[in-house]
């Protein structure tokens, strides 16, 4: 085997695939061949390496030089001064917010330092498509463990001592569960892996699949060996197909080293896996709806209990667990239940990974120790607000989670703690947002997206969100009266109560959050009909400056509709009336005018319904 003296590895997630990093791999692999290093450096396409926003992203090993933003057009210099004349090439390296110089290591960024590695420990470090590389770093040694040194019980035993919850949803004890499915009666059982991730603006699953597919394949062959399981399934989204193109590379490089299929690693242990691609339905993430989806029907859900580890696939004992859940269990059986259990918070066990995006500097996947504060997250890993904008809310878990304000930035990140704020740990999407975002707006999309995506199966659901997405559209367009606010809460007690499933039943946390802590923006909207963020556009106007404006024309040029009017050099004013609050006027101004402005539509006046 060749011993190459460096290694350029190459995040190949979908969001550096996304900017181009398959070309970047080429123009590297090219550059190497022509200057005929090819015995010397090694170029690695990896998964993803988590600070999405800055791909395409190159580290240099062993050096640990972190580059980004690159292009095909940057790799001649970078390999030049880089790999021959050894001076790495500070132009290309990450500068963090409100900094000048670079940071050269990737050890060092902020956006890394703070983390902890367990169920991301191998990204960008091994290629995903070489099983060889996921073997190089322990990978199926606790397979093998586990399936020729320890009993199902014991398997069962280890992952229940070590605390470990459910990382999709509300935190179910994954020992619980899986003591159950291996009690429960029936001549056959399951194990699903659900990778039907569609929370906007999460992509934890996706990642993990991508990045290493044979820690999640590894964690289901001890799973199944724990429960008694011979078959098991892989629900992946399909609109995920790197993800789902390097499972199927994964599991037949797995079944070709004899670790999936009969008498694995000559145990007399057989099990295989299969993968179903979801539909696209957001209520296919609720576990017996997906169960139905591998079934071959509508992915609708049922009645709870029986629960899915008493009678689930075809009738059949089965456990499910998420992507980062089973990508948890080979470390826990590697490395032990109590080396877990000590990470975390007394309820809290391990590590727990989030998608950071939104009105964030640093936009990623980070995977962070559960039990650390909300304010670490943000200004540690995610360097703060950008543009020197204030922080106003993160919303945490989806659309089934909730808003937390600013005056909960020290909040611990765990189960119990997020509950009682009103949100939950979710997958584990996390949304930024800045002093710019209506809170009433935000409820409005997420109520808007639980409605779209209902199955309608059950009315609270069905009917429910509706008629509050209905109110609060009322609301956002200057319509809203004392009585819609009483109303929205009485409605979203209902859809909690009643709904037939988890997705319904936490559909309204974001409007029950937000009524909790920006109660002041909901009555701004209703009684002054103003929009305190400027963001709702029946509530807001634009108005030309005429101490600023220069009468330079573009404002005019740029109104689709005529509402502008003004001579060069004389002051412009826009017809109200007219007026389509498109903003394009806004945006033609030139910023060291600043003679367009946004302003409150609304004005102060008798409070419609009375006096608060």
């Amino acid at each position: 085997m060749t011993a190459h003296r460096a290694h350029l590895l190459v995040c190949a997630g979908t969001g550096c695939v996304s900017c181009g990093a398959f070309d970047v791999r080429r123009a590297l692999e090219d550059e190497v061949r022509r200057c005929g290093l090819e015995r010397e450096v090694l170029v690695v396409a990896t998964g993803c390496n988590g600070f999405c926003e800055r791909g395409p992203i190159l580290l240099v090993q062993p050096d640990g030089v972190f580059y980004q933003r690159l292009g095909p057009a940057d790799v001649p210099r970078l390999v030049e001064e880089h790999l021959i004349k050894g001076r790495p090439v500070e132009a290309l390296m990450y500068v963090p917010p409100r900094e000048s110089e670079p940071v050269p290591r990737m050890k060092d960024i902020e956006f890394f330092k703070h983390q902890r590695l367990i169920v991301l420990s191998n990204r960008g470090r091994i290629d995903p498509e070489r099983i060889d590389d996921y073997i190089a770093a322990d990978g199926y040694a606790a397979a093998a463990k586990a399936l020729a040194e320890m009993s199902p019980e014991a398997i069962v035993a280890e992952v229940a001592r070590s605390g470990l919850r459910g990382r999709g949803g509300a935190g179910f004890p994954t020992g619980r569960k899986w003591e159950a499915a291996r009690r429960a009666a029936g001549d056959a059982r399951y194990v699903v892996c659900n990778g039907d991730e569609g929370d906007p603006g999460a992509f934890m699953d996706r990642s993990v699949l991508e990045a290493d597919p044979h820690a999640v394949i590894e964690g289901m062959i001890i799973g199944a060996r724990a429960v008694g399981a011979a078959r098991g399934f892989l629900y992946v989204r399909h609109e995920y197909p790197l993800a789902i193109h390097r499972l199927g590379v994964a599991l037949d490089q797995a079944r070709g080293y004899g670790l999936l299929g009969r008498d694995i690693l000559g145990t007399g242990f057989d099990f295989d896996l299969e993968v179903v691609r979801g539909a696209g339905a957001f209520v296919s993430g609720e576990e017996t709806a997906l169960l139905a989806s591998i079934e071959g029907g509508r992915a609708y859900p049922r009645q709870r209990p029986p629960y899915p580890a008493e009678r689930g696939l075809w009738g059949k004992p089965t456990v499910i667990n998420n992507v980062e859940t089973w990508a948890n269990v080979p470390h826990i059986i590697r490395r032990g239940a109590d080396w877990f259990a000590g990470l975390g918070t007394e309820t809290s066990k391990g590590t727990k990974i989030f998608s950071l995006v939104g009105k964030i500097a640093n936009t990623g996947l980070v995977e962070v120790p559960m039990g650390i504060s909300l304010r670490e997250i943000v200004y540690g890993i995610g360097g703060g607000v950008p543009g020197g904008r204030e922080f106003k809310a993160v919303q945490i878990g989806g659309p089934s989670g909730g808003c937390i304000p600013r005056s909960g930035l020290d909040l611990a990140v765990d189960y119990e703690s997020l509950k009682s704020a009103g949100s939950m740990m979710g997958s584990g999407g996390m949304i930024v947002m800045d002093e710019d975002t209506c809170m009433v707006d935000v409820a409005l999309y997420f109520l808007r997206f639980a409605e779209e995506e209902s199955c309608g199966k059950c009315s609270p659901c069905r009917v429910g969100t509706g008629e509050m997405a209905r109110i609060l559209a009322k609301i956002t367009a200057g319509l809203g009266a004392a009585e819609d606010l009483a109303r929205l809460e009485t409605l979203a007690a209902a859809v909690r109560q009643g709904s037939l499933c988890g997705l319904g039943q936490t559909a309204p946390n974001p409007v029950l959050t937000t009524l909790r802590y920006f109660r002041d923006e909901y009555e701004a909207h209703v009684f002054d009909k103003r929009c305190p963020a400027l963001v709702c556009k029946a509530l807001i106007a634009f108005d030309i400056d005429p101490e600023a404006c220069v009468g330079c024309l573009l404002c005019k040029k740029a109104c689709p509709v005529g509402a502008i009017s003004g001579e060069l050099k004389k002051v412009h004013a826009i017809d109200q009336a007219a007026c389509t609050k498109c903003g394009l006027c806004l945006a033609a101004c030139p910023a060291r005018i600043g003679a367009v402005r946004k302003t409150t539509g609304g004005a102060a006046g008798p409070r419609a319904g009375g006096s608060r």
